[in-house]
């Protein structure tokens, strides 16, 4: 067993967008060439040679991906022998988070002193009713919801009708959030979605599901992310900048997508456990987090998360995104990738963005959107209806 610390110390993501035509169009980019470039690009940038890698976690890859076998397929690929671990890991939208929590583990039980945590989710190549059918409509109880139509956009809308009439909010709080992480992607040079926008162009959007329009809900995309995951001592010894995992947390609710036992719909109690028992592991409260990368699909979403965490007032996380409270500059930076809704949401590499903006914020990378003197930053990830939540605090390393 590692007794030390673990820290991020390299990392390399895909700018999200459709590099996939259609089959019959044929493929533009294969996966395992893309993710073998980001692989060396990562170890470059942590200042390690490809040889110092004991374990190699990756995020399954989608159903449709032609390769199967995928991670031992890189294993060769990439020539790498490991003599700690190489496994694909599946968990929903949970999937990546779980993939980084893997390689941790793997750094902290001792296994290997170096681990990478990389994954990739190409889909625009796939047809929109195929991927439907695929990732959305079976994701609830196949006898207790597919039948009726829900899909995740739904049950997030009724969270947004539940908290305008529980709150007395207003849509217009809640397309802000759209306009504020478009803000946001705006400066990131990852994002799919950089074109400025007013609420006005939030409102004048198509519905999905009322209330939620096209800008408030995530847009198919493609993408890719390997990050370097190591003991501290590791990552001491390349004299480069660094950070360290302060504090994690889980939780599980034991329901699925709408539960049929009673429940306060939009509480998030998932993410409040998890979120306080990250926040006791690293020693800190929700006040000490300079910034904070959720998994959000919809506007509303990334208001609950964040009043579940405690980073805004129960009733307030709209109205705070509306006057630039969780924008940057603001009090509590929320999503300064343009999260989903602008950064993308290619879904089985996710969070993996999320730890690599937390990754170039804390080493003061951000650019134009670099958040002042960030040294604790946050990144919430959830499963299903945040049935589960994931919470790691990570802190800054000279």
């Amino acid at each position: 067993m590692y007794a030390g610390n673990v820290s991020i110390l390299g990392g390399a993501a895909l700018p999200v967008g459709k590099l996939q035509g259609l089959s019959e169009a044929g493929t533009q980019n294969l996966e395992h060439e893309v993710l073998a470039s980001l692989i060396v690009e990562a170890l470059a940038d942590a200042g390690l040679e490809k040889e110092n890698v004991g374990s190699m976690i990756f995020t399954l890859p989608r159903p449709y991906t032609q390769q199967k076998y995928f991670a031992t397929f890189m294993a060769n690929y990439m020539r790498l022998p490991c003599d700690g671990l190489v496994m694909e890991v599946m968990g929903n939208g949970m999937t990546p988070a779980l993939t980084f929590q893997v390689a941790v583990d793997q750094v902290r039980l001792g296994r290997t002193r170096v681990a990478l945590a990389l994954g990739i989710n190409f889909e625009t190549g796939t047809a929109a009713p195929e991927h439907m059918m695929s990732s959305m409509r079976a994701t609830g109880d196949v006898d207790f919801h597919a039948p009726f139509g829900f899909t995740p956009i739904s049950w997030y809308a009724m969270d947004a009708v539940r908290y305008i009439h529980e709150h007395n909010s207003s849509r217009e709080d809640l397309a802000m959030v759209a306009v504020k992480n478009r803000r946001h992607a705006m400066d990131n040079p990852v994002a799919q979605f950089r074109k400025p926008m007013t609420l006005d162009d939030v409102l004048a959007q198509r519905p999905i599901v009322e209330p939620l329009g096209l800008f408030e809900v995530p847009g198919r995309g493609d993408g890719a992310v390997c990050l370097v995951v190591a003991q501290e001592d590791v990552a001491k010894g390349t004299g480069r900048p660094y950070v360290n995992i302060r504090g994690e947390g889980f939780y599980h609710e034991g329901a699925h997508q709408i539960s049929e036992v009673p429940n306060d719909m939009i509480a998030f109690l998932a993410a409040q456990r998890a979120g306080a028992k990250a926040f006791a592991d690293a020693g800190i409260g929700a006040a000490d987090i300079d910034l904070a990368e959720v998994y959000a699909p919809c506007t509303i979403v990334e208001v609950l998360v964040a009043e579940a965490l405690g980073l805004c007032p129960v009733g307030q996380g709209a109205r705070q995104a509306a006057s630039g409270e969780t924008a940057l500059g603001g009090r509590i930076p929320i999503c300064t990738s343009g999260g989903l809704l602008s950064r993308g949401h290619p879904a089985y590499v996710t969070a993996l963005y999320s730890y690599y903006e937390l990754l170039e914020q804390l080493r003061g990378r951000g650019g134009a959107r670099q958040v002042r003197n960030a040294e604790l930053g946050l990144a919430c990830t959830e499963l299903g209806n945040y049935n589960a939540a994931m919470v790691h605090v990570l802190e800054a390393v000279a």
